[in-house]
């Protein structure tokens, strides 16, 4: 319970810990989870859509955000609009550079894959630092 402390209303909010750290965790759960569900389904000719296997990966890791935004001060629109265009920025030049190095990975779209765990924590770092400017200000 030491984690945890009363909010006044009733709800009981977790301290938060490092966020981005937090984020790099769960995306790698993530990211076990999409490689067991496709060692399970690869003899049966299945593979998951490497779209499909960063949104499980950005679901899972989606509570740290989620957690800083909630307890950051009111003007918060800067903040979420930074950590989006960080998070599209970053992944777009993994991406780039993956498929840049690997040509053949291209067409199936292992770049944004690669990408999107990579600007995950960047996306989560960028918008606590804007939420910390703002409360600091």
């Amino acid at each position: 319970m030491a984690d945890e402390q009363d909010m006044g209303n009733g709800s009981i909010r977790r301290r938060m810990g490092d966020p981005v750290v937090e984020t790099v965790m769960l995306e790698l759960v993530g990211l076990a989870f999409t490689g067991i569900v496709a060692l399970l389904a690869w003899p049966f000719g299945w593979l998951p859509d490497p779209s499909l296997a960063a949104l499980v990966t950005g679901m899972f890791a989606v509570g740290p955000a989620a957690e800083v935004y909630r307890a950051g001060p009111p003007p918060r629109r800067l903040a979420v609009a930074a950590a989006l265009l960080a998070l599209a920025t970053v992944t777009l030049l993994v991406a780039a550079a993956v498929n840049w190095a690997f040509p053949a990975l291209a067409d199936p779209g292992v770049g944004i894959l690669i990408g999107y765990p990579v600007a995950a924590p960047v996306g989560v770092a960028v918008l606590a630092w804007f939420l910390n400017r703002a409360d600091i200000a």
